[in-house]
């Protein structure tokens, strides 16, 4: 039979599939009576485990979620996958100081095999420059904005504008939808009630106000989901679809190979050894003309003729910032 701390482990272990267990079948699983699980069922109580029992002939246990945060048992696999995402955590910008303390937490108390495998394994998460600060979420804010969206209770909270805008904070009132990230940001979508729109909110630079105000029926997000109305709305779509505003198509003379992992979003098709078809999106037909410039070859447009047009203006734009520079202005030595 296993001593006492390793058949509660091996208990604690059964009752987080989340599911309810007979006394008989714990007690299979654990080669021991009835009887002992029953006194081991109230030692986990003891420390702090919310267990629940069933009545009845198919009655049972059950663990269920308590008032304070007891100890948790994590098989190996769960215990990596576990430090891994509080790695990525810890190098982002929402809760990166409670990841970290989160991760010292659990990497104290892992098994040196574990230890080990997650000291080699390091993963850093790399934050565009505009990301590097004045991101952070406080946890509260995060709890309150995720709270009324359950709620489904008007939110009115203080709006704090990018260091880029002159204006103080603005007070806003919102029918919240959801809480999302895009590049490491942290975004409320929500029906902005005074501009009968839906609006897009840095949740690092949202004060909220109590209390709240009333229910409200849920509207319909433009779009098939959440991930398509925010990506149109980062590109610049007015319809919010997922599409950018402004796409089109070339053929590169260069490799698939050597365009595939520069272009974002864009579709690339391998046409021979030495071109390939592009089609790439942006937010407007300028923009993707400068964009097919930074592949420093030639290319062949397929359309459609905004593209072609965008190209010819950038051309002549840069032939006269060329002969505004004089003679001489030339390559550096």
């Amino acid at each position: 039979m296993q001593k006492t701390s390793a058949r509660l482990l091996a208990l604690l272990s059964l009752l987080q599939t989340h599911r309810e267990r007979s006394g008989a079948e714990l007690a299979e699983h654990l080669g021991t009576t009835t009887r002992t699980v029953r006194r081991d069922i109230g030692r986990l109580r003891d420390l702090g485990y919310p267990i629940a029992t069933a009545k009845g002939p198919a009655g049972g246990y059950r663990l269920e979620a308590g008032a304070r945060m007891p100890p948790m048992l994590f098989d190996d696999g769960q215990a990596v996958a576990l430090a891994v995402a509080l790695q990525t955590a810890a190098d982002g910008t929402a809760v990166p100081d409670d990841a970290a303390r989160a991760l010292a937490a659990l990497r104290q108390v892992m098994p040196s095999r574990l230890r080990h495998r997650i000291d080699l394994l390091r993963v850093t998460a790399v934050r565009p420059p505009e990301t590097q600060h004045g991101a952070r979420v406080d946890n509260d804010v995060l709890v309150e904005l995720s709270r009324a969206i359950h709620a489904r209770e008007e939110l009115r909270f203080d709006y704090v504008p990018g260091p880029n805008t002159a204006d103080g904070s603005r007070r806003r009132r919102v029918e919240p939808h959801h809480l999302a990230t895009w590049r490491r940001h942290w975004y409320l979508v929500a029906w902005d009630l005074d501009r009968g729109d839906w609006r897009t909110f840095r949740a690092d630079r949202i004060r909220p106000r109590t209390p709240t105000g009333p229910r409200f029926a849920p509207r319909d997000l433009p779009g098939h989901s959440i991930s398509e109305f925010l990506t149109g709305r980062f590109h610049g779509s007015d319809d919010a679809t997922a599409d950018w505003p402004c796409r089109g198509e070339v053929v590169l003379h260069l490799p698939a190979a050597q365009v595939a992992p520069f272009t974002g979003d864009g579709i690339v098709e391998e046409l021979d050894g030495h071109r390939c078809r592009l089609t790439l999106g942006s937010w407007s037909w300028t923009g993707l003309a400068a964009a097919l410039g930074r592949f420093d070859t030639d290319f062949d447009i397929i359309g459609p003729p905004q593209l072609a047009t965008a190209c010819a203006d950038l051309a002549a734009r840069y032939a006269r910032a060329a002969r505004s520079a004089g003679p001489d202005a030339g390559p550096a030595a």
